[in-house]
């Protein structure tokens, strides 16, 4: 027996204290250090034999063993891999931050692939010393002839190591157990239940079995007598009730599996079924609701990375928009959402990343930022943009029944991501009045289509605008670029009179309900010059006004400022901007409509508003009441100035214009309920 006391290699006395303070921003991320340590070690030993170098038993069984064991506060790691020869521990374990997997990789990296070694980093070994008052190791190395090796240290800088002779061995079997002595502030990993917790976060999809037990457990499960393993320890046979019934013994209870070593985004995604996809998104996010569509990342050149993004249902204001993008390092986890790698706006997908080229710092907890990361990054969000149009362009009724759901998305993408944007314009869609969805380039048509068949509500044809044809084609050019409108509706119920009035002009206008579509057509607009989208409320369009002559015009201007002066004092409002329009709906008295910059300015200082701020602060700029010269309401005011209804008309009128547009502040509500039954009262004399 040769025994060694020694100092580790490190540079200063504080190493300790750094690992448990800083390296690692969770403490439960030891489990996975030393998890991915024996999956390493597994895989070095099954190159090794591969090259021929060494030769594994017939029944050899790559696995990991976890042993929680609370009564003696320990907790255990044991792998079948390559183990290590005193030499091996020195430069491995005694010379911090010397990683076993670099070096392995550097000797035969003519004759191996390194994407298949997880370990990157020398110290994940010592993330132990976050938890642990003492950590031994026993370990056996594959080569002939070796001997075993033990050594512990007490999370000092002092260590003591022991090899063994022959006779003396303690260790068997090749491989390394690792025994953590929890200090008290962490007796929680001794308990199964949490180990299994942070297996199932970290582990759940690693290369190598690993299987949790508790150590001297004499817990006990029921099987069938046929399902006997030889590892297997029988307590006793169950009576059967019936003869012919199964023989069932009770054993003492099995390790739990606890991984799957295949996960779905490693294979080909011609391998894939739909209830495969359907099945791993339901057990990785605990989400019943089964999802829109996918997109199988599968990626070798330039770089490596795999994965599966899911699109879910959000398509409520109510319901949160956030996903979760897992990042994957060689099938180890790393973390939720890490945003140098997933852009802003994906991150509210559902889905797994998984590149083993992804430039990690030593706890894996963190990316570097660098240009690679961002290549990635890029990737990622054109893989996506593809899926999106090529699915327009090929799927486009699929298309369709998803956008609802994930407009918010693709807007919220476009917001954030100008190439994104850039390679989607064309593809978003917009609902119009009629639930028909259409394209950017087909908004812009809609409306160019003439007038000739407008009606009214009753039905009845009514007269067109003329258009002046003799215009030079340059003019013509140049207002066509100028008139590009894009009308929209933001609330239908509300606004529902305008869109009768829209339609009735053979008018179209698009469907905005969303918090997210302000933003958005702001954005359009900025980018795309000569778009210009105006909701339906923000003016009275030519198409909507009833054609008249210029004596005609003249008269209704002298009369707008005589109503204007009516309805300002009848409604002590002096700021009131009133219009007098011949409208071609006989039906509609009277309308307000809010300048589209007015409107928006209001929006935004909402938005932005603060907590219990009052809203009616904002006043009501832009705001314009336009009186119809054709309805006999307003026709009995300008006739009947000094009537005695006069006033309780003019407020009348201007309430009902409001309430086409919002609704009314209480008190003005009340006074029009009382006015509506004197209103009904007068009908009754």
């Amino acid at each position: 027996m040769a025994a060694k006391h020694g100092s580790l290699s490190i540079n200063s006395d504080n190493i300790f204290p750094i690992i448990k303070k800083w390296l690692y921003s969770d403490h439960d991320i030891f489990i996975r250090e030393l998890i991915s340590n024996g999956c390493d070690a597994i895989t070095k030993l099954k190159k090794l034999e591969m090259m021929g170098e060494c030769t594994l038993p017939a029944d050899y069984k790559a696995k990991i063993q976890v042993l929680v064991n609370p009564e003696e506060k320990t907790l255990k790691f044991i792998d079948n891999g390559i183990g290590m020869t005193a030499d091996e521990v020195e430069e491995y374990i005694n010379q911090i931050a010397f990683s076993g997997a670099t070096d392995f990789f550097e000797k035969y990296k003519d004759k191996t692939n390194e994407d298949q070694i997880i370990g990157h980093f020398g110290l994940g070994f010592y993330s132990a010393f976050m938890v642990a008052d003492k950590v031994h190791i026993d370990t056996l190395s594959y080569k002939e002839g070796a001997k075993p090796v033990h050594w512990e240290c007490d999370g000092g800088t002092e260590f003591d190591m022991t090899e063994y002779d022959s006779g003396e061995r303690t260790r068997t079997e090749v491989g390394t157990e690792i025994t953590l002595y929890m200090n008290e502030d962490c007796l929680e990993f001794s308990n199964e239940y949490r180990v299994r917790e942070v297996i199932k976060k970290y582990c759940s999809f690693m290369p190598t079995e690993i299987y949790l037990s508790k150590e001297n457990t004499t817990e006990t499960q029921t099987i069938n007598e046929d399902e006997k393993l030889d590892t297997d320890t029988v307590v006793e046979e169950v009576a059967k009730e019936k003869e012919e019934d199964k023989q069932q013994l009770k054993i003492i209870k099995r390790p739990e599996l606890l991984n799957e070593t295949r996960p779905l985004w490693t294979k080909h995604p011609n391998e894939c079924t739909k209830e495969e996809y359907l099945e791993f998104y339901r057990k990785v996010f605990q989400d019943y609701k089964e999802p829109l569509f996918w997109i199988h990342l599968n990626m070798d050149y330039p770089f490596n990375l795999k994965g599966i993004l899911y699109f879910p249902q959000i398509n409520t204001e109510y319901e949160t928009m956030e996903g979760t993008i897992k990042l994957y390092n060689n099938q180890v986890f790393i973390a939720d959402n890490i945003k140098e790698v997933i852009p802003e706006f994906l991150l509210l997908l559902k889905g797994v990343i998984d590149s083993p080229d992804l430039p990690l710092n030593v706890s894996r907890s963190a990316l570097q930022n660098d240009g690679f990361v961002k290549k990635i990054s890029d990737y990622i969000t054109k893989k996506v943009a593809d899926k999106l149009s090529g699915m327009c362009k090929t799927e486009k009724e699929e298309y369709e029944k998803y956008w609802d759901d994930i407009s918010p998305f693709i807007k919220f993408g476009c917001l954030k991501d100008d190439k994104f944007c850039e390679k989607m314009t064309d593809y978003i869609l917009f609902k119009d009045l009629d639930g028909k969805y259409l394209t950017l380039p087909e908004c812009l048509e809609v409306n160019k289509i003439d007038t000739e068949n407008a009606v009214d509500e009753e039905g009845n044809k009514v007269e067109a605008d003329i258009v002046d044809e003799s215009s030079s084609e340059d003019e013509s050019s140049e207002e066509e670029k100028k008139e590009k409108i894009i009308y929209y509706v933001t609330n239908e119920k509300q606004q529902g009179q305008y869109i009768n009035m829209f339609k009735a002009a053979k008018m179209d206008a698009v469907i905005l309900t969303h918090n997210i579509d302000q933003p958005f057509i702001s954005q359009l607009e900025s980018k795309n010059e000569g778009i210009r989208f105006q909701r339906i409320d923000a003016d009275i369009t030519d198409t909507l006004r009833a054609k008249t002559s210029k004596k005609v015009e003249k008269e209704m201007e002298e009369q707008a400022e005589e109503i204007s002066k009516m309805m300002k004092k009848a409604l002590k409002k002096e700021s009131l901007a009133v219009k007098i329009e011949k409208l071609k709906n006989k039906k509609v008295s009277s309308i307000v409509t809010i300048s589209e910059e007015s409107r928006r300015m209001q929006d935004m200082m909402k938005m932005y508003s603060m907590p219990g701020m009052d809203m009616g602060m904002f006043g009501q700029e832009g705001e314009t009441l336009i009186l119809n010269a054709n309805h006999p309401l307003v026709q009995y005011v300008l006739e009947n100035k000094e009537g005695d209804n006069v006033t309780m008309i003019c407020e009348q009128l201007y309430d009902l214009a409001l309430l086409q547009n919002a609704p009314l502040e209480p008190e003005a509500m009340a006074k029009f309920v009382v006015r509506s039954n004197d209103i009904m009262m007068l009908l009754t004399k």
